[in-house]
């Protein structure tokens, strides 16, 4: 039997899934749908591992629904489970938002997968599921041929790109070095062989250093904590939600203006931001100058007052981290090149901790362990070297200098963003000129259909989703992101796969 045609995806993570569930609610086909995935984290990818549960989803169910168009879909799952386990877990005492266990929501992906590929089964799709890594992949007249690790090639008319993000940076070179953790994830191992009284020294304070503090306290560690970093800034505090629907700075808006061709200054981007502003009775300036001054305020005292505003009814804050995720990827591929590459250099890290803020439970358990003398932060790191006696010599600025029993990375991926198992694929990509590397880390992609492009040409049968797209897109990681980009790549697929069924009879349609 003809199963007309066929997509590969390379990878079987997060973004897979709402690549999966997208393909099913389309009701296209039926085709054949082939996922390749080595790892033992099928559908969880290495985020939503197995793990402790003191590790939170750092956003809202509305925020986590791997459904296009379906808000409610992660929500209404958590309800159910609850009714079964007897158990309502990650409710926030200060904001009243449920912030899930990461481990729960791996369980949400893993059945929002079955449940999709059941569905794609019952349309007639094939479904195949191959434990094997990708290592190349190579255009042909009619489809994409991919080699897994064990040298098996198979041909697909359609390939999509899955391939997550790297794990943290080894900056000092500590790979070798005893009481060095690489990679902090899955936390229960990689916190098993921690003292209680040892010294801790965590590279870098975003969301994945928060993690490892919080774990290790949950775990009753008596010893310090350090937190130490080029900047020192920690993630934002969440505020209690408060309904808004933006009017100016819009995904359709951004859309009609990429579809005209238009080109968007920093000025125009701000008298949209300032419109919003007006319409929502805040004040634009007052959070830009706060937003400005995060470099030169104490960190710690920064999350203090942004626990206080937990539940302020002031707009402001709440208005950017609601329109820069949700209009942020169509704004991005808008902008000059010049203000991208500004914004990168400059801003990069403070829109981050803007826009991916920490759960306030998460933010009070830190301040009590600041306020404790137990945690500490430091910025303007210089060097972490092992020292000859066993730990390890840390270095920062001013003059700060200390020593530490164990090093345990929490450095954001690599810029390129192409992680070290996909980078075989990805260069026989390149090589082939089937891609083509961005300066700013991943691959070029048409903005509209994720397909890959080379000199500016998209190809309609390979498509990149998540990291891969970095610099193409700003946003690539998130939930929201990925499902917006799967419905895209979805349309794309069987639009082009329609084409081809209307231009040639079905007599000589064959499986690619």
């Amino acid at each position: 039997m003809s199963h007309g045609f066929s997509i590969g995806v390379v990878g079987g993570g997060a973004a897979a899934v709402c690549l999966i569930d997208a393909l099913a609610r389309a009701r296209g086909g039926p085709g054949s749908i082939t996922v390749f995935e080595p790892s033992p984290h099928l559908w969880r990818g290495r985020a939503y591992q197995v793990d402790t549960e003191t590790l939170k989803v750092n956003a809202a169910p509305d925020d986590m629904s791997v459904r296009a168009g379906d808000p409610g879909h992660f929500e209404r799952w958590l309800e159910t489970r609850d009714r079964v386990v007897g158990v309502q877990e990650g409710i926030d005492s200060r904001s009243g938002v449920r912030f899930a266990p990461r481990a729960v929501y791996g369980e949400y992906l893993e059945q929002s997968a079955y449940t999709a590929l059941a569905d794609l089964r019952r349309q007639g799709w094939q479904v195949n599921l191959i434990g094997e890594s990708v290592e190349a992949a190579s255009r042909t007249a009619d489809g994409v041929k991919l080699r897994s690790g064990r040298g098996n090639v198979r041909s697909f008319g359609y390939v999509v790109l899955c391939v997550g993000g790297d794990g943290p940076k080894d900056v000092y070179g500590l790979a070798a070095a005893p009481g060095f953790v690489a990679d902090p994830y899955p936390v229960l191992g990689a916190l098993q062989e921690i003292g209680d009284q040892d010294h801790i020294t965590v590279v870098g304070s975003g969301l994945t250093a928060v993690d490892i503090v919080l774990s290790l306290a949950v775990r009753g560690h008596r010893g310090r904590i350090a937190l130490v970093s080029r900047r020192g800034l920690l993630p934002g505090v969440r505020q209690q939600p408060v309904p808004f629907t933006p009017r100016h700075f819009t995904r359709e808006r951004m859309r009609s203006l990429a579809r005209r061709g238009r080109e968007l200054s920093l000025c125009e981007l701000g008298a949209i931001m300032r419109a919003e502003f007006r319409d929502a009775g805040a004040d634009l300036d007052a959070v830009v100058s706060g937003i400005l001054r995060a470099d030169r305020e104490d960190p710690v005292d920064r999350l203090r007052c942004e626990l206080a505003e937990v539940d302020s009814p002031r707009m402001g804050l709440r208005i950017l981290r609601h329109a820069v995720p949700e209009a942020g990827p169509d704004v991005w591929p808008l902008l000059r090149a010049r203000d991208r590459a500004r914004i990168l250099r400059a801003h990069h890290r403070t829109v981050m901790s803007l826009c991916c803020p920490m759960p306030p439970d998460s933010a009070a358990g830190l301040l009590e362990l600041f306020a404790a003398g137990q945690l500490a932060n430091h910025s303007g790191l210089r060097s972490i070297t092992p020292s000859p006696g066993g730990g390890f010599d840390v270095v920062a600025a001013p003059g700060t200098g200390f020593t530490t029993d164990r090093v345990i990375s929490a450095v954001n991926a690599a810029g390129s963003r192409i992680p070290a198992a996909a980078r075989p694929l990805v260069s026989s990509l390149t090589r082939g000129r089937a891609a083509s590397r961005h300066p700013y880390g991943g691959l070029h992609l048409a903005r509209a259909t994720s397909r890959l492009t080379v000199d500016g040409r998209p190809d309609p049968r390979l498509y990149g989703l998540g990291d891969i797209g970095a610099g193409t897109l700003f946003f690539t990681w998130g939930i929201p992101s990925l499902v917006d980009r799967s419905t895209d790549i979805v349309a794309a697929i069987l639009g082009h796969a329609e084409g081809l069924t209307a231009a040639r009879p079905a007599d000589v349609l064959v499986a690619t």
